[in-house]
């Protein structure tokens, strides 16, 4: 787990890697000396202003320290999510800009999500072929969603799949996760 100072440091390397992607500047150089902040992790960096979305990426796994993946992440969530392709974060945002950091945990596997599944805890990633999808473990709270409807919105909405996949469906396959998370709001 991380400290405070972990996660500021974090979120203060996110800012200032957002605010130069959007403004076109280089990314500032970093020497993150950290011991914490050099594990391989998965990490999702989530962007809002007033409460709404304005961007979201991540990966699962990453072959870099933490805290460049989540600069290359948070450049990712500002600038190339396809939701916002039309809709950029604009320079005026910024100030207002909300940031939140999911570092997460391995990915397991799970044959029985209705009972491994634990809602406010645990994400999920749902798969088949060439199709998937995800949703963090907040969405399920923020949405007041129960177990099934958190795994059918994750197949119809997310991986593009029949809602009951997760159930129905041998070759799609169940991962739960965790994530440790954290925003510019709650460590202020």
């Amino acid at each position: 787990m991380m400290n405070e100072k972990d996660k500021k440091e974090l979120l203060n390397l996110a800012r200032s890697a957002v605010e130069a992607a959007v403004k076109g500047d280089p990314l500032p150089d970093h020497e993150i000396k950290n011991i914490n902040l050099q594990s391989h992790r998965g990490v999702f960096v989530t962007l809002k202003t007033k409460g709404h979305l304005r961007g979201c990426l991540g990966r699962f796994i990453s072959d870099k320290p933490l805290w460049k993946t989540v600069r290359e992440m948070s450049v990712a969530a500002a600038t190339e999510d396809p939701r916002f392709v039309a809709n950029r974060i604009t320079r005026d945002e910024l100030k207002e800009l909300e940031i939140e950091i999911s570092v997460l945990s391995p990915l397991q596997k799970t044959n029985e999500p209705l009972e491994d599944l634990k809602i406010g805890k645990h994400g999920i990633y749902i798969s088949r072929q060439e199709r998937s999808g995800c949703f963090l473990p907040q969405v399920a709270q923020e949405m007041g969603w129960g177990k099934k409807q958190f795994l059918d919105d994750c197949c119809s909405h997310k991986a593009a799949l029949p809602a009951e996949s997760w159930k129905n469906d041998p070759d799609t396959d169940v991962y739960i996760f965790t994530a440790d998370v954290f925003s510019s709001q709650s460590l202020s």
